[in-house]
């Protein structure tokens, strides 16, 4: 069972095994998902200026709906000036998605026994991994803020759904958990 504990401003995290495998099995569909049908960059420029003005992103939504939660438009009334923010801003968000997705991952892999040490910038790309696989698993589950939660607590074990349901419900309570003791 998943155990949270604070000194200070150290949180300290411990999982049974089966539990970060599970955890760290999503997380490395995570970042598969986020790199999948993503075009290479175009080589690296020692101009830092360049570098700066990366603009060889994608101008249109990913056709994944996962995605488009993950990656959303940032001007739903415009596809044009959607498409200029996402062509200079994307491949970033992608980036930034995996790189805490990968922290959390390295960090469940190479977990002492007595547990895995959060501090500072490190809590928060730990909520926001859990916060990316929980909206990847609430989206294909195809949860929606006005839905009564207490209709998805019933489902029957039998039902396909259930498993996948119990995985959003034990992120959920993994966000909370932490948020609750990095406070």
């Amino acid at each position: 069972m998943t155990r949270f504990r604070k000194r200070k401003k150290t949180v300290i995290v411990t999982f049974a095994d089966h539990e970060a495998d599970i955890l760290a099995n999503l997380l490395r569909n995570l970042v598969e998902l986020l790199y999948d049908g993503m075009p290479p960059r175009a080589a690296e420029s020692s101009d830092p200026l360049a570098a700066l003005l990366d603009n060889d992103g994608p101008t249109s939504p990913p056709e994944d709906v996962v995605l488009q939660r993950l990656l959303p438009d940032a001007y739903k009334s415009d596809d044009q000036a959607s498409a200029e923010f996402r062509r200079f801003t994307e491949r970033g968000l992608r980036d930034s998605k995996v790189s805490d997705a990968k922290l959390v991952l390295t960090a469940l892999e190479n977990s002492p026994e007595d547990g895995i040490t959060l501090v500072g910038d490190t809590q928060l790309a730990w909520l926001r991994a859990l916060n990316d696989l929980r909206l990847a698993i609430g989206t294909r589950l195809d949860i929606k803020e006005e839905d009564d939660y207490g209709v998805w607590e019933k489902l029957p074990d039998d039902d396909p759904r259930r498993l996948t349901y119990d995985l959003y419900d034990w992120l959920g309570y993994l966000q909370s958990a932490l948020l609750h003791n990095i406070r």
